[in-house]
């Protein structure tokens, strides 16, 4: 038992105050009134280019290739998956080679659409050695004779990683199917670990086989969601005869225990609890984005429409009811919902527009096009166009045409860059990049040349351009930061919000400059490496960043792929090697969100602090009012919220823990925001509607009881575990190469503190108010002493989701009472 905060409690009253100092900045100097800005060099918008095609692996030739897989984290490794039942490794994509990792094509059948067709590494497989893959063959069941579709397990190699063992099948589904076509044939694991299959609705036309309106029949025409690692809390299936085994149904399944569909009655005992998503034609290929978690699927038409949806829990697309948001054959009972496709394109119309058999895609994540940051990028099998949509999770923002291509059966990512690859099913992969025209403006080669400073050696900005200063830096691996902005016409404004983010016109530029100390805590030893700015436009923002030479005299434009410099940094006797990453323009997408504002720190939390102005001290917001920047300025600043910095002990531990995690997260982790996660990092969310505390996960990464931050438990908080590690899995999900160790013993404290009180007061004659703070949402037993050697329980208390507490004690007349907390 530990027993913590022993106070001592006399008749008076006591009380406890905590203040958030805001940090004065001698550098800081803003012009009393706005000054125009007649020098900045930057384009609205970088110049843009087209896109083709070119060989991926030119040296290398495939049969059919059908799939293109990468094992989770590998960079270095691709899978080519080949319709008569082969599956290639590309072994080193620095120099690429192949090798027959599997062949079972003395098992396949390849009739009608039918092959080997998919192909998911588990998880864990670089541990493990697990994969899945579906094909078709003919063999014997109790449903049937002839044409079956098929899930199995294999396992890799026990001697040789770059080949699997072909008697290691393990079978999972085999399916009896009465037509060749429509098979669907998709394997992916979800970001929960959990299999997900896609299957179509067995072929023929129209629905031949009345598959689409049933969830209590066979495994057609849906989306399977399947726990191939059997966990204690998933379910057995419900008996069917082309189940095998290998596998268990998740408990949070949508179709779990469901008693009708579609107006109708279902026996659960029938249902197919393995369904995630139905009424689907045939969903040819299907994928995550890795940021988002979003499950996209290419569903092809019958005769009209081509579709691209969303695949949600539970969802109905509507086959055969409807054909993408067409009626096709039937009225559908009353009160039925169907999901409508995210984009739908005929099969007439303008050649840029049409097709007649869609190829599902994958969403762009890459370094190289940052044009299409975030899209989802996809194919017609029949007309050959490739298109991008950019989907913000209610509506396609916009849709292009990209190029054409012939025969596409699957588009993957290369692993090495996450460039895409487009496989043709008459034998070559391509790669998607842009072309070699550009149209628009150049970007200025040299800091010199984007007029943002009269002397770039010395940062000296031009008139118009603002320094301001912030209360919590964003980590940046120990760098030290500058920052200017400009909104160059004096007739635009900023339109200020006192918690959200501040609104900024067209043209408003952000300039933040990274010094880093060579050797820590010397700071003749700065040394420059970056420049970055950020140029609000009609589409968004764009940002660019420049290298300082060697010599330290001016800056060159970064590529738009970034790049990476090693660094030698000496931390006291020690001598460490540090990777700085120049970030690509993809890569200031990621963080630089429309949800966040797009400029992180320019904000009422973050600026609202006192600075030096005109000989004096002043807040920065009411200084930027008075020079004429907003519209609707505060007339004070008394009232406003600020962030404190992490190492700022004049706040409490979850001020700054909240203020970090705001800093740091919120770009992402907010409604509306782009991260998979449901926790709110919003500073102003109270802490019990955060999602935070106990906040459910989407990957609890082996363990069913991992929450986003559990109290009193470190080793359960995957908050604290993903900023204290570096890699896959990370937070935030940036190229940074240091740990943060401040924030990590931040959050630390503040997951595990100790209990103390921070107030006592008498209320009435006989009657103390104790105020504590400990761990949320745990109870304490009080004891009480007059002579610290024998304690008496005097009551409990339980603490709220914020880790305090109020109790009321009646108190003996006495000279003096002493009070502990106890806990286990």
């Amino acid at each position: 038992m530990n027993r913590q905060t022993i106070r001592r409690i006399n008749r008076a009253t006591s009380a406890l105050g905590m203040a958030v100092c805001l940090g004065l900045s001698s550098a800081m100097v803003i012009a009393a009134a706005r000054e125009v800005n007649t020098t900045l060099n930057l384009p609205a918008a970088p110049p843009s280019f087209g896109y083709t095609l070119t060989p991926a692996f030119p040296r290398l030739n495939f049969s059919a290739p059908i799939a293109l897989v990468s094992p989770p984290g590998e960079t270095n490794q691709l899978f080519v998956v080949e319709r008569a039942g082969r599956i290639q490794v590309i072994t080193n994509l620095v120099s690429p080679t192949k090798t027959l990792f599997l062949d079972i094509s003395a098992r396949v059948n390849t009739s009608g659409e039918g092959g080997l067709l998919g192909l998911a590494f588990h998880p864990g497989y670089a541990s493990n050695g697990w994969f899945y893959v579906y094909y078709t063959l003919n063999t014997s069941t109790a449903a049937g004779n002839g044409f079956h579709n098929r899930v199995a397990r294999f396992d890799r190699s026990t001697t040789n990683s770059f080949r699997a063992s072909p008697t290691s099948e393990r079978l999972l589904l085999t399916q009896f199917d009465e037509a060749s076509n429509h098979n669907g044939g998709d394997l992916h694991f979800g970001p929960e670990g959990y299999l997900y299959v896609a299957l179509g609705d067995e072929g023929g036309g129209g629905d031949s086989y009345r598959n689409s309106r049933r969830i209590d029949r066979d495994f057609f025409a849906a989306i399977l969601r399947l726990d191939v690692d059997e966990r204690p809390e998933s379910l057995a299936p419900n008996p069917h005869p082309a189940v095998a085994g290998g596998y268990a149904v998740p408990p949070d399944n949508p179709f779990v225990g469901a008693t009708t569909f579609n107006g109708a009655a279902v026996d659960p005992a029938r249902v197919r609890t393995e369904f995630w998503a139905v009424g689907l034609r045939n969903p040819w290929r299907m994928s995550f984005d890795p940021v988002t978690g979003w499950l996209y699927a290419g569903d092809v038409g019958q005769g009209a429409w081509e579709e691209i949806d969303l695949i949600r829990r539970g969802g109905d697309y509507g086959w055969n009811y409807r054909e993408g948001r067409q009626p096709y054959a039937g009225t559908p009972p009353p009160g039925v919902t169907f999901v409508d496709p995210i984009w739908a394109y005929p099969h007439s119309g303008s050649a840029d527009q049409r097709g007649n058999s869609v190829t599902g895609g994958v969403v762009y994540r890459g370094n190289r096009l940052s044009q299409i940051y975030g899209h989802y990028v996809f194919a017609d099998f029949g007309s050959g166009n490739v298109w991008a949509l950019l989907y913000d999770g209610n509506r396609v923002m916009s849709h292009q045409r990209l190029t054409t291509a012939s025969s596409i059966v699957e588009l993957g990512i290369d692993p090495a860059n996450g460039d895409v690859l487009l496989a043709s099913i008459n034998g070559p992969i391509h790669r998607l990049t842009y072309n070699s025209t550009a149209v628009g403006p150049p970007l200025p080669p040299t800091l010199t040349e984007t007029g943002a400073f009269s002397d770039p050696r010395s940062l000296r900005p031009n008139p118009g351009i603002v320094p301001y200063e912030v209360n919590a830096p964003f980590w940046s691996d120990h760098a030290l930061k500058t920052r200017w902005f400009a909104v160059p016409d004096t007739n635009d404004f900023l339109l200020f919000h006192p918690q959200d983010s501040w609104q900024a016109p067209q043209g408003t530029v952000w300039i933040k400059h990274f010094d880093l100390e060579l050797t820590n805590g010397i700071p003749a030893s700065r040394r420059r490496l970056e420049t970055r700015f950020l140029v609000r436009n009609s589409g968004g923002t764009y940002g660019i960043t420049y290298r300082w030479n060697a010599a330290q005299t001016e800056a060159h434009l970064v590529p738009e792929e970034g790049m990476d410099e090693t660094l030698v940094v000496q931390d006291g006797p020690i001598s460490r090697e540090q990777v700085w990453r120049y970030p690509t323009r993809s890569e200031c997408l990621v963080c630089h969100t429309p949800i966040a504002g797009h400029a992180l720190s320019f904000n009422t939390l973050q600026l609202n602090r006192d600075v030096f102005l005109g000989g004096g001290v002043t807040n920065q917001i009411l200084a930027l009012a008075a020079s004429g920047y907003f519209t609707n300025g505060p007339a004070s600043a008394a009232d406003l919220p600020a962030y404190a910095d992490a190492q700022d002990t004049s706040a409490s531990i979850e001020y700054r823990a909240r203020s970090y995690l705001s800093v740091n997260c919120v770009q992402c982790h907010q409604p509306g925001g782009p991260a998979r996660g449901s926790w709110d990092a919003r500073f102003t969310i109270p802490l019990d509607q955060a999602g935070i505390i106990d906040g459910l996960l989407e990957d609890v990464r082996g363990n069913p009881d991992n929450r986003v931050l559990v109290p009193g438990s470190p080793e359960r908080s995957m908050l604290l575990t993903r900023i204290s590690s570096l890699g896959p899995g990370q937070m935030p999900p940036l190229a940074t190469s240091v740990v943060n160790t401040q924030a990590v013993a931040l959050l630390r404290e503040w997951i595990e503190p100790t209990a103390r009180w921070t107030g006592v007061a008498w209320v009435a004659p006989g009657q103390l108010e104790l105020r504590l703070s400990a761990v949320p949402r745990r109870a304490y037993r009080i004891e009480r002493s007059a002579d610290l050697r024998s304690w008496e329980d005097a009551g409990s208390v339980t603490t709220d989701a914020t880790g305090r507490a109020i109790q009321l004690l009646r108190i003996p007349p006495a000279a003096a009472q002493f009070y502990r907390l106890v806990y286990p």
